[in-house]
């Protein structure tokens, strides 16, 4: 969590940007020397003492951040935390010193406070979505015990995937590649509306498939993209992944993106020949689909790669 406070003394003759980061707050010298309203030179003379006579260690205080200074030029400036701002401090023997310490105790409180809250609810968070998972395998592991002999094994074979998938999930290693590396084929826009067309009877209605913007060609075009000759999406399984992603979450028609969303990306595999195992048997179940295009749909825009790390790994899981 980085954040940068405005700090002034009371009767609002100093003003300067402190920089609160790693639990603590940080200044440069000019910052130190405004502040406590002496040249740069004793400021970095008391810092010189400070580490000489190791009342605290410069690799525990002291950070390098690049700045780009008004030529043009990047520049390594060094950056003083509150313990040596404080030891500085009490060396000068500034009436600032005391002011700055009050203030930046109170400040630093309400930051470590303020990040502890943030930290807590996205653990919560990713907690609740764990425990999501493992609700639906718990259900999941009673109906093997009420299951017939002849399908037991075929379902456990699910199930030990399912724990897997979320072990990987809960330790947050799930694939980030796909497996197939090949030459794909990428259908037109015409062969996707064509496929779209086809799905008219099944979804009676007056808005299904009606378009809203260009944004659809733009998903289906986006999966070719490369970048100095490197494919931007290698595997087969990524640009599958992104397809499906891009598709449901750009919304470009009125009503039935999801449908929409996972026909075409089942469509992009059996073009590609990638729909089916060496056991052909296909590699993304009817329920697997439905389940990860409505996780897409409930997703938010900063949980993108890990839904579609999700999306990946089922597919390398099943090959």
């Amino acid at each position: 969590m980085n954040e940068i406070v405005i700090y002034k003394t009371g009767n609002n003759q100093i003003e300067v940007s402190v920089q609160f980061e790693n639990e603590t707050l940080w200044l440069n010298l000019s910052q130190i020397s405004l502040l406590f309203e002496r040249d740069k030179s004793v400021i970095s003379r008391h810092i010189n003492n400070i580490f000489k006579t190791e009342e605290l260690i410069k690799d525990s205080v002291v950070a390098k951040n690049a700045t780009t200074a008004k030529d043009g030029k990047t520049y390594q400036v060094e950056y003083y935390n509150l313990d040596l701002i404080l030891s500085v401090g009490y060396r000068v023997n500034s009436k600032q010193g005391t002011e700055f310490r009050q203030w930046a105790t109170a400040r630093l409180k309400d930051y470590l406070i303020k990040g502890y809250a943030i930290n807590e609810k996205r653990l919560q968070q990713k907690q609740l979505e764990v425990e999501f998972l493992k609700t639906g395998l718990r259900i999941l592991g009673r109906a093997i015990e009420n299951t017939s002999h002849e399908q037991d094994l075929k379902v456990f074979e699910q199930f030990a995937k399912g724990l897997a998938l979320l072990d990987d999930y809960d330790h947050e290693a799930l694939d980030q590649q796909g497996l197939t590396i090949k030459e794909a084929i990428y259908p037109e826009a015409k062969d996707y509306m064509e496929l779209i067309k086809q799905m008219y009877s099944d979804f009676e209605s007056s808005v299904f498939a009606k378009p809203k913007d260009e944004s659809f060609y733009s998903s289906i075009n986006q999966i070719k993209q490369s970048f100095g000759g490197v494919e931007l999406y290698p595997s087969m399984e990524e640009k599958a992944a992104n397809l499906l992603y891009l598709i449901t979450k750009n919304h470009s028609f009125v009503d039935g993106n999801k449908r929409i969303a996972a026909a075409c990306f089942v469509y992009f595999l059996q073009q590609n020949q990638a729909l089916y195992n060496s056991k052909f048997e296909s590699i993304i179940s009817n329920e697997t689909l439905a389940t990860l295009t409505l996780y897409i749909a409930n997703s938010r825009p900063e949980e993108i790669e890990i839904v579609k790390r999700l999306i990946i790994s089922v597919l390398n899981r099943n090959k």
